[in-house]
């Protein structure tokens, strides 16, 4: 029974691998600006980051995947004067990257604001301009203090892809359920998903811890 669904099953993990990939490029990315909001952009601009990271978290990620995929369509087909309703898929990278990027900011906060001062005003006294500064200073150190954080929530966010499947898009634990339903196995199928999952989240640790090892053998030659 469980063969003859094997490869929609293998078909809804890989959707859930790059739902979790496209996710984690726009939240990293969100992270990356709100943390520097939150440390150099002046209250104003700290203000507006610091509100969005509590709004974000205070709020249930459901509840976050219904109001971008359902707000989404609204906005859009006002926006167009027709109706445009916005894919599963789209709608779940956009609603759980804001959800990544609000902790993701605070991870970065953390790390940028753990760089020794001392460092940046060597690499000033260089000559270095600050985007240089922040790129070849700040950014390398600050990785290595944020990595094992936001390996962590990089970890959720794979978990997190399931709530997705809530609008519609046939990731790994929407196939099951359809599989379960299909067969009235739903044990086996949910099993098989839990299976799954556990082979992807620890390959995901295993490429997590060999980066930090790396990133701490650089810290010792260095």
């Amino acid at each position: 029974m469980l063969g003859d669904f094997a490869a929609p099953l293998l078909a809804g993990a890989a959707l859930t691998l790059a739902l979790t990939l496209g996710a984690l490029v726009v939240g990293t990315a969100i992270g990356i600006a709100g943390a520097c909001l939150r440390v150099w952009g002046g209250r104003p601009l700290s203000a507006i980051a610091g509100t969005y990271v509590a709004t974000v978290r205070g709020v249930p990620d459901l509840l976050i995947v219904f109001l971008v995929y359902f707000g989404g369509t609204v906005t859009l087909s006002r926006l167009f004067g027709r109706f445009v309703e916005v894919d599963p898929f789209s709608a779940g990278i956009a609603a759980l990257g804001l959800v990544f990027g609000a902790y993701a900011t605070e991870i970065f906060r953390g790390a940028i604001s753990g760089v020794p001062r001392g460092q940046l005003e060597a690499a000033r006294s260089f000559g270095l301009r600050p985007w240089q500064v922040f790129v070849f200073v700040t950014l390398p150190q600050a990785w290595r203090l944020a990595l094992p954080p936001y390996g962590n929530q990089l970890l959720i966010l794979l978990k997190q892809t399931s709530l997705v499947s809530i609008v519609g898009l046939e990731e790994l634990m929407r196939k099951a359920g359809l599989a379960a339903a299909f067969s009235n196995a739903p044990f086996t199928f949910y099993m098989a998903a839990a299976f799954l999952y556990l082979i992807m989240t620890v390959a995901l640790t295993g490429f997590l811890r060999a980066a930090e090892t790396r990133a701490a053998r650089g810290l010792a030659m260095g």
